[in-house]
């Protein structure tokens, strides 16, 4: 297949797609849009998305290169349920699907290799976004490598661990349990782990039905 000059291509996204696949269509609501946080080269949105029907896929990223990438593979392979990509601020205290929102409304958030990439108050805006816009039982799903009781898994994440913070003192692999004890202030519960290939995971949250309600209370005020 010959690809568009802007279409990036990150050879992860070929190793992890098949896993992450079987993941999402066993966790994923059945109906409702997904929103792709940190979509990156856009590879996985024009894999996932026309596998994921009748659900909506909605790709971000807060890279100009990156959204370019995103719409170049959306042009090159399109699905009716693929939506534009929207430049997404983790940080910002409002995101682009709350002043406008898809149709079908999200009822999941994905966020593919992104929190050990960023400083750690993307993870703590991700999931204060994610509390937001997730309806009750709505689901956030975390993807990459991660510390368990205070420990690498694997020598190859720790060795992974200390190259990310050589380039970012503000990067790295998070501890799971850090994570989870901000996804539950935040109103998150974790549901499931699921172990994948490269000494990775998958995190599933669901978002409690009675701080969805609280968060809306908040917003009329």
């Amino acid at each position: 297949m010959t690809t568009a000059p802007a279409c990036r291509h990150a050879p992860a996204t070929m190793r992890n797609r098949e896993p992450l696949l079987e993941v999402l269509r066993d966790a994923l609501p059945p109906l409702g849009t997904v929103l792709e946080i940190a979509s990156g080269t856009g590879e996985h949105a024009v894999f996932f998305a026309p596998r994921l029907v009748p659900r909506g896929w909605l790709p971000s990223d807060i890279d100009p290169l990156s959204l370019e990438s995103i719409a170049a593979w959306r042009a090159l392979q399109p699905a009716k349920n693929l939506l534009p990509p929207v430049r997404l601020d983790t940080l910002a205290p409002s995101w682009p699907p709350e002043t406008c929102p898809p149709s079908p409304a999200i009822s999941a958030i994905v966020a593919i290799n992104l929190i050990h990439i960023a400083p750690w108050a993307a993870c703590l805006g991700l999931l204060a976004g994610a509390t937001r816009i997730l309806p009750p039982d709505g689901v956030l799903i975390l993807y990459g490598p991660f510390r368990q009781g205070g420990r690498h898994t694997a020598p190859t994440n720790a060795a992974f661990d200390e190259s990310l913070r050589a380039q970012n003192p503000a990067w790295g692999v998070r501890d799971l349990e850090a994570v989870a004890q901000a996804a539950s202030s935040s109103g998150l519960s974790l549901t499931r782990t699921v172990a994948m290939p490269a000494n990775n995971l998958s995190v599933v949250f669901t978002q409690d039905r009675t701080n969805t309600e609280t968060c809306r209370e908040k917003a009329k005020q």
